[in-house]
């Protein structure tokens, strides 16, 4: 046969595998997750419905002391959502207007919102290119920016275990310490990851994590947590998340608001925390690595540092521009593959950011926000699935 005709050959059946192999991959498979632990989920379930106990059941606590021991913290206070958490947090520091809270510019709207939710201001700062995560020479530079122009008190540091990897809190520690600031760990991506022997979520002065179905470990609705080895701040969270209620049920010390994890939501996370330390976090790590050992050389990849371990919400590449980006991305779509722009828009081009000043530029960020692509990935995608994706990622590369 001539080469030619072999060459066009090729292309047809590798046309056809993908359309025959691809259209039911999922960007993130709950379904595939919930049928490996369906008989264990369902009877989970169905003793919450038994007893009925739908508030503060016992899942609650018997979740909450898991999760403590797992992420090696005394405390770990269950919520109504992720978002709450970090509200919680900022509340119990008393985070107040005139108060300037750091927050990366490369993250979720939820990061900031929470600080301008408290009446504070939240000022952006830069983060690394290949890690996505907190740059602490662009956070000292906001510092020491507003302390010098005197207008707002610098009160707190929020940092983002963005795509599952967690920032470096070695160099975040030190510069809140400089400079007496709190420091907070939004683990919402990060829950699993580790840096050495130290899991997120017990990294800075208290954590929080989102249990939002798309999260590394997540429910079947709304949930978050926060995570933290004071006693006293665990008592004041407790009483807020419950309408500010003191010892006794109808008495309310202060003022609170309602945000709890619902009991069956603490069921079904119970069953997915087993299968999330058994396997899902090391599965989750193959395939992330098969990606990397595939695409290294043909876009840019995420960049794991020594001694840390990504639970990998998302495994995000990044193109030459937002040409190539939307290109590649309309071209995966066509063959099937789900992909995710995370995030299309820096915080400080949000428009209900739009009159808060900028103490640093954040070419980074911006630049992120113009070139990242997330792939599919989740603990359940084959080998097969993974080599599919990056070959029609070569293909549109031209590699």
């Amino acid at each position: 046969m001539p080469e030619i005709l072999q060459k066009l050959l090729d292309i047809l059946m590798k046309k056809i595998m993908y359309e025959r192999k691809v259209t039911k991959m999922q960007f993130r498979d709950l379904n595939t997750q919930y049928l490996t632990l369906k008989e264990e989920m369902d009877k989970a379930i169905q003793e919450v419905l038994d007893n009925c106990k739908y508030i503060n059941g016992p899942q609650v606590k018997e979740l909450e002391k898991q999760l403590a021991d797992y992420v090696g913290v005394k405390h770990c206070i269950t919520c109504g959502n992720g978002t709450d958490a970090l509200t919680m947090v900022l509340m119990s520091w008393g985070i107040k207007e005139g108060d300037a809270v750091f927050v990366p510019d490369f993250t979720f709207f939820a990061s900031g919102e929470v600080v301008s939710f408290e009446g504070a201001t939240p000022v952006f700062y830069d983060v690394c290119e290949n890690t996505y995560n907190a740059d602490a020479e662009s956070l000292e530079k906001a510092i020491v920016a507003v302390i010098k122009e005197g207008k707002l008190r610098p009160k707190a540091i929020i940092a983002v275990d963005l795509y599952g990897q967690p920032a470096d809190y070695s160099k975040l520690q030190k510069i809140a310490d400089k400079y007496d600031l709190f420091l907070l760990e939004d683990g919402a991506q990060g829950f699993g990851g580790m840096i050495n022997n130290k899991r997120a979520c017990s990294f800075g002065d208290v954590a929080t994590t989102s249990f939002f179905p798309a999260k590394p470990l997540g429910c079947y609705g709304d949930g978050g947590a926060v995570f933290t080895n004071s006693d006293k701040m665990a008592e004041y969270l407790r009483s807020i998340s419950v309408h500010g209620k003191g010892t006794y049920k109808y008495d309310n010390i202060r003022i609170g608001w309602n945000s709890r994890l619902d009991t069956i939501q603490a069921a079904i996370l119970k069953v997915k925390l087993n299968a999330f330390k058994n396997y899902e976090v090391k599965n989750v790590n193959r395939v992330a690595s098969q990606y990397t050992k595939l695409l290294k050389g043909v876009v840019e990849v995420p960049e794991i540092l020594p001694n840390f371990l990504s639970s990998w919400a998302q495994y995000t590449i990044r193109l030459q521009n937002h040409i190539q980006r939307d290109g590649l991305k309309e071209h995966l779509q066509k063959a099937g593959i789900p992909t995710m722009i995370y995030y299309p828009k820096a915080m400080h081009h949000q428009t209900a950011f739009k009159a808060i000043d900028m103490y640093v530029e954040c070419p980074r960020a911006e630049k992120l926000c113009n070139t990242v692509l997330s792939l599919p990935i989740h603990p359940y995608l084959t080998e097969e699935e993974v080599k599919l994706v990056t070959e029609l990622i070569k293909d549109y590369i031209g590699k």
